[in-house]
């Protein structure tokens, strides 16, 4: 490995890292702003679009690139899915632990793959198909404590979180094209939503600064870096940096507001973050082999 290629690998994961760290906080500043959940979602989402509408300027009237910031059908029917699946979320939030939300929402990329074979026709590998059901496993230990515990209803909306996140990465993915923005301007849908039912309320909230901090800063910045990084690292290892939040979320839970997960919630998360680990290891694994094969010389007759 040479010298290059040790700093290209060095700034590719503080990169993804540091994209990793910024979401782990989504979760507790949407809970330390103290308010209700449309105001707050209002809030969050209205300040994710108007970073996303600077930089569309800056990048069309400054930098002079005229790209389709949304490409067609297909990017509207992603944003779609991004947009709902931001208010089913941040609902789930307020339903359920941080631990059940974010457990279960690391399932999408399950939920991607199957989308995949069914609309796509790509066959998932036999790694995948383990993956699946170590993941199905936890996530019903999870499922299943959180109904004894009266916390089904976020659950299920964590869920209807991760298959909608899912849909908008296979349209993505299906159209083939550059979806950069889509998620970001996807915050319109929740903001017009929530703004509807907050209205009444106006913006009453004990702390909205931590909102704006989520959504002028956080969001938009890890969104940035994770999508940043595969410039720098394979695409399967960035995707091991979206666990960051996945455990770290409970951790932050855990220091301000003495949030514990339950037995079975970590038993089921332990199993959704260790198959996706391992999966996401095996992937890398195959394609590091796939490109030394490639690269090693032929021999000669």
């Amino acid at each position: 490995m040479t010298p290059d290629h040790h700093a290209v690998r060095r700034t590719g994961l503080l990169v993804a890292t540091a994209g990793g760290l910024f979401l782990s906080f989504d979760i507790p500043l949407v809970r330390l702003t103290e308010g209700n959940l449309w105001p707050v979602l209002a809030l969050r989402s209205l300040s994710t679009l108007v970073v996303a509408l600077v930089a569309m300027a800056v990048i069309r009237f400054v930098m002079g690139r005229r790209e389709a910031f949304v490409p067609g059908r297909a990017g509207l029917l992603a944003g779609l899915f991004y947009g709902l699946s931001t208010m089913a979320f941040v609902a789930a939030v307020y339903h359920t632990t941080t631990a059940n939300v974010v457990f279960i929402v690391a399932f999408s990329p399950m939920f991607a793959a199957l989308l995949s074979w069914l609309f796509m026709k790509e066959v998932p590998s036999r790694s995948t198909l383990i993956t699946m059901g170590a993941m199905v496993a936890g996530v019903v230990l999870i499922v299943g404590d959180g109904l004894a515990a009266g916390h089904f209803f976020g659950d299920l909306l964590a869920l209807t979180a991760a298959v909608l996140i899912a849909a908008g990465l296979t349209t993505a993915r299906a159209s083939g094209q550059a979806m950069g923005f889509v998620p970001l301007l996807a915050s319109a849908i929740p903001a017009a939503i929530s703004l509807f039912f907050a209205w009444p309320e106006v913006f009453a909230m004990q702390s909205p600064g931590w909102a704006l901090l989520d959504g002028l800063v956080m969001m938009p910045v890890a969104f940035w870096l994770l999508a940043t990084a595969p410039r720098y690292l394979p695409a399967a290892e960035v995707g091991m940096f979206y666990l960051l939040e996945t455990v770290l979320a409970p951790v932050w839970m855990w220091m301000i507001f003495r949030e514990v997960p339950s037995t079975a919630t970590l038993l089921g998360g332990t199993l959704i973050v260790g198959a996706l680990l391992a999966h996401s290891l095996v992937g890398l694994h195959a394609r590091q082999n796939g490109r030394a094969a490639a690269q090693r010389p032929g021999i000669m007759p």
